[in-house]
């Protein structure tokens, strides 16, 4: 039989550890589930009885971390946590303030780059390299050694984690810092900067700071993950110290783990009760705010329940302990609260999942960056290194990491604050999703107990007197409801009479002697079938009251009938406003009985409910669940967690309505303590906040890597943003840091009030980071404008490349299915552009090629440079090459170019149409004639031929205007909705290049030129 544990987990720096630890647990044998839980460092394991804990907390240790069974003293484990913690944060501080006094000097340094006069550089300038190397070797060993502990750990379980990216990342900038330098010392013979000159090609500063900024992210997120963790805290803070214990004739304060079950306990007024019991002597209100959120003290007499943690406000009272320990109601809440914190929500997979694969994803988007950098525009090795590491640091999931526990850790410990516990990640996540919520009836609906509702008087006698002479007579009973009218005499104080010769009649009623008189008391039949009293006079008010869903007594005497008692279960006073609640959140809202179906329509309509479920057994009502959920309904099931309990288990939602005290036992997912319907309504509010808060932080997370990756890898160069790896560093820190602070915004959240900073807060940090990742490029840029010049292709080139397909004519051929461009062009159309080799005369027979077609001729050994022949060249004996161009950043670098002549000469599967767009590039035109498509099915590319036939190639008339057909290639398709050129299929593009076109579809994704084209039936012509 599985058996579940619970692990502290220690030395995790980051989500990907705990994605490490589980992967090492799961492998331990008997292991059916793990689940670690970064934000509060515990594992949860399902394992086989036999699996021996010191198993799992050894396969932790080989992974690089440290593993301690946690037991189920929650006081003692949050006390160890909180010790941990501590330590913890005492450590990142004491290894954050080491790191950035050495790194101060090096910040004094970069001044010099900018303010080449600043204090002191004259004299420092050449000191620099070598003052930077002392520096920064203690920071990158010392400080950065739990990083390559960490890539080490990674690496034994052949897996990526931050701390593989952080050391990665640091060691690329301080190993290729010292090689220049002891280069530079090796050719100097210097150690020193010669000629009061600085050693070039140096970057030990971006290794000190990008440590010294992750570890300042470390420590904030530290503190603010301590912050998470408030709500245990508060709980465990209830608890009171010692127990005044009265044994025999002595009262004794004892500390409150030495109270027994059975201890007479006194409490006085403004004392915390310290355990749960049951009053036996005085009364008193008591504050229970702190189980159920309500603010306004209860009454308490004896023979009332008691739950520690509670405060007594009025009266003193005794009370017989009745569950100690961890067995209390306050010791269930911080465990049911711990627990819930600790688990996982569904939708924590989608982050896992992506976590899984970003960390590899990353370091091979950092190695492409290096390829194309280094090896295809020609950047220097330090600018290559440079923006590789900035992408590596960069990226770091820690952000997707936290985005779900902390916002499930405060959300749970919230909802605790105010009487609702959610068991964890899942019901909180289901509670958002549910459309219909079944309501049981009594004891969720209603009070649970019937109690007197109307007391009609027939005769001379007044409503207390008919009380009283019922009163006396129900005293004698064990009926249900005569134990209602009991109660009511008793809270009215009325003196009942003596009672003689009682007799109860079987499914009749009861008959009693009062001061001589003999009264009957009964149903109808009683009066009717017994007595023989006519009922005319009063039975349309017994048949009013019972449409209201009331039971109607009868008080009659051997000559008359006296008077009507009816007794009902009364509806909760908040029921009606928490179901109008829920029904304008737009569910479907049912009621649930095993009454009759008048009593259950009357009570339905009380409370404003159409859809009853009268007459149903309790073992049927899993039935009725399974209907709603066959209909297509996620349900919530509403009920006391008892005889509801497989309704309960089979809802997707279980809200078991609590009592106070037995709260472990509820089978719902979510238990409200107070038995208030309005905390349904915001236990599904909470819900909605929570996962909207965990979807707005996996936004963030996503989001910040989504700006930071294109502007690390320096794509947006040419428009001045450039991230060194330094501020991508402190870039990732934050975005950690404000996930756990946009979670933490659920702390301000309150039944029925809006939590507006909430809801503004993400929109304010979208613009902050925003602009940060922006002013972070700017400043990088400022320190390295002149670093990237020979890469960056020229925007006047781009924008003379695409003026060459302006009105141009050229063909379409295939090789190996691969397409082939070539375009007809004159000699002036190439001066302006870049070339690699030869120059831009065209004579007949002679070719230019584009700078991706040459580097893949070249790779293909084809060609090797410019005067090269090829034989037999698409229908040409012989082609000589004249010229290979630079790149354009256009799709000029896809070309072959030739003039006219030589256009004429070679074959073609499908002619091609050039011309510019307002947006000032070239736009390409795919023509098949439609005609011959027959004939000649080659004309079509092999991935379009069952979509770019003659009839989806023909003229569509609309409103009796010819529209001539345009098919798009997927990335043109793109650009063009973005710029919102059309937005859907059939949309018409009137005056597009002199034509109307119709927009037949968009084709599939191929990853080759194909995706860039427009495609059209050649008799149309293109202006």
């Amino acid at each position: 039989m599985p058996a579940t544990k619970r692990y502290a987990i220690h030395g995790m720096h980051c989500a990907s550890c705990a994605s490490l630890v589980e992967l090492s647990i799961k492998k331990v044998p008997g292991v059916k589930e793990a689940h670690v839980n970064y934000a509060n460092e515990k594992a949860q394991v399902v394992a086989e009885n036999d699996t021996n804990s010191e198993t799992i907390i050894e396969a932790v240790k080989k992974a690089g971390y440290h593993a301690q069974e946690l037991g189920d003293n929650v006081q003692q484990i949050e006390a160890d946590s909180a010790h941990h913690h501590h330590h913890e944060e005492k450590n990142q501080l004491q290894k954050f303030i080491f790191s950035l006094i050495l790194s101060l000097p090096m910040a004094y340094f970069m001044i010099f780059d900018f303010v080449p006069n600043f204090f002191g550089a004259k004299l420092l300038l050449p000191y620099v390299g070598i003052i930077s190397l002392i520096l920064t070797t203690p920071i990158q060993f010392i400080v950065g050694k739990s990083f390559y502990q960490g890539m080490w750990s990674a690496l034994r379980m052949k897996t990526f984690n931050m701390d593989s990216l952080i050391a990665i990342g640091t060691s690329v900038a301080y190993f290729y810092s010292l090689f220049n330098f002891l280069r530079y010392a090796f050719i100097t013979e210097s150690v020193i900067g010669i000629e009061g000159a600085k050693i070039p090609e140096l970057y030990f500063e971006t290794a000190a700071f990008l440590i010294t900024f992750v570890i300042l992210g470390k420590l904030l997120e530290a503190k603010a993950k301590g912050k998470t963790s408030t709500a245990i805290k508060k709980l465990m803070g209830l608890q009171a110290k010692t127990a005044r214990v009265v044994r025999g004739n002595k009262t004794t304060d004892i500390p409150i783990d030495e109270v027994k079950v059975g201890d007479v306990i006194l409490v006085r007024p403004g004392e915390k009760i310290p355990v749960d019991g049951k009053i036996t002597k005085g009364s008193s209100s008591v504050d229970e705010s702190m189980l159920t959120g309500e603010s306004l003290p209860v009454a308490k007499q004896a023979g009332d329940k008691v739950a520690g943690g509670t405060i007594n406000k009025t009266g003193s009272f005794e009370f017989t302990a009745t569950r100690v320990g961890s067995e209390t109601t306050l010791a269930q809440i911080i465990k049911l609260v711990e627990e819930a914190q600790g688990s996982k929500a569904p939708i924590q997979d989608l982050a896992d999942r992506i976590s899984a694969w970003f960390v590899p994803a990353v370091i091979i988007i950092a190695i492409l960056t290096f390829v194309v950098w280094f090896f295809v525009l020609g950047a220097t090795l330090s600018t290559a290194l440079m923006a590789f590491t900035a992408v590596i640091v960069i990226a770091c999931p820690c952000a997707l990491g936290l985005a779900t526990p902390t916002a499930i850790m405060v959300g749970t410990g919230k909802g605790a604050e105010h009487g609702i516990l959610v068991k964890g990640g899942e019901p909180l996540e289901q509670a958002c999703k549910i459309t219909a919520v079944i309501f049981d009836k009594t004891g969720t609906i209603t009070v649970g107990k019937p109690s007197v509702t109307d007391v009609i008087s027939l005769e001379k006698i007044d409503e207390k007197q008919l009380l009283t002479i019922v009163g006396s007579l129900e005293k004698q009973s064990e009926h249900p409801l005569a134990e209602a009218i009991y109660q009511k005499t008793q809270s009215l104080k009325l003196d009942l009479k003596k009672v003689s010769d009682f007799e109860a009649i079987v499914g009749h009623g009861v008959t009693a002697k009062i001061d001589n008189q003999t009264y009957y008391f009964g149903n109808k039949k009683l009066i009717a079938e017994y007595l023989k009293h006519s009922t005319k006079e009063i039975d349309a008010q017994i048949h009013e009251l019972e449409n209201q869903g009331k039971t109607v007594m009868i008080l009659a005497n051997k000559k008359q009938i006296e008077g009507l008692i009816a007794v009902a279960d009364t509806v909760k006073p908040n029921s009606k406003a928490a179901i109008e609640k829920l029904q304008k959140m737009g569910l479907a809202i049912y009621m649930i009985t095993g009454d009759n179906k008048r009593t259950a329509e009357a009570i339905a309509k009380q409370v404003g409910i159409t859809n009853v479920l009268a007459e149903v057994l309790p073992k049927d009502k899993v039935n009725e669940v399974k209907k709603l959920q066959s209909q297509g309904h996620i349900v919530a099931m509403v009920g006391d967690g008892v005889n509801d309990a497989p309704a309960l288990a089979q809802a997707e939602l279980g809200i078991a309505m609590g009592s106070g005290t037995d709260v472990a036992m509820e089978t719902g997912g979510i238990v409200i303590i107070k038995n208030d319907l309005n905390d349904v309504v915001h236990a599904i509010n909470l819900s909605k906040e929570t996962i909207g808060k965990i979807k707005q932080n996996l936004f963030f997370a996503l989001l910040y890597n989504v700006m930071g990756i294109p502007i690390a890898a320096r794509l947006f160069v040419a428009f001045g943003l450039v991230l060194k790896p330094e501020l991508a560093g402190l870039a990732m820190a934050l975005s950690s840091v404000s996930v756990v602070a946009n979670s933490l915004l659920l702390r301000l959240y309150k039944p029925n009030r809006k939590n507006y900073i909430s809801m503004v807060a993400p929109i304010i940090m979208i613009v902050v980071f925003s602009l940060m990742f922006v002013e972070f490029a700017k400043f990088s840029s400022q320190m390295n404008s002149s670093e990237m010049s020979s890469a960056v292709v020229n925007p006047k080139i781009t924008k003379a490349a695409n003026q060459i397909f302006a009105y141009s004519q050229g063909k379409i051929t295939y090789l190996d299915k691969a397409p082939k461009l070539f375009l007809a062009v004159e000699k002036e159309e190439l001066i302006s552009l870049p070339f690699n080799q030869g120059q831009g005369n065209l004579n007949d027979n002679e070719i230019i090629i584009g700078a991706n077609e040459a580097q893949m001729m070249i790779e293909e050994k084809l060609i090797n440079k410019v005067g090269d022949e090829l034989n037999n060249f698409f229908g040409l004996p012989k082609v000589k090459v004249v010229g290979i161009l630079k790149p354009t950043n256009s799709m000029v670098d896809n070309f072959h170019f030739v003039n006219s002549s030589t256009l004429a000469l070679i074959n073609q599967e499908a002619d091609l149409s050039a011309t510019v767009g307002p947006d000032k590039k070239g736009k390409l035109f795919y023509q098949i004639n439609a005609e011959t498509l027959d004939q000649k099915p080659q004309q079509v590319p092999e991935q379009f031929k069952n979509i770019l036939t003659k009839e989806n190639l023909s003229n569509v008339v609309v409103e009796n205007n010819p529209y001539k057909a345009l098919w798009i290639g997927s990335v043109e398709a793109k650009m063009m909705f973005k710029e919102s050129l059309f937005s859907k299929e059939n949309d018409l593009l009137p005056k597009l290049f002199g034509n109307d076109f119709i927009v037949k579809g968009v084709l599939p994704e191929t990853k080759t030129v194909l995706d860039h084209f427009h495609f059209i039936n050649s008799q149309v012509k293109i202006q």
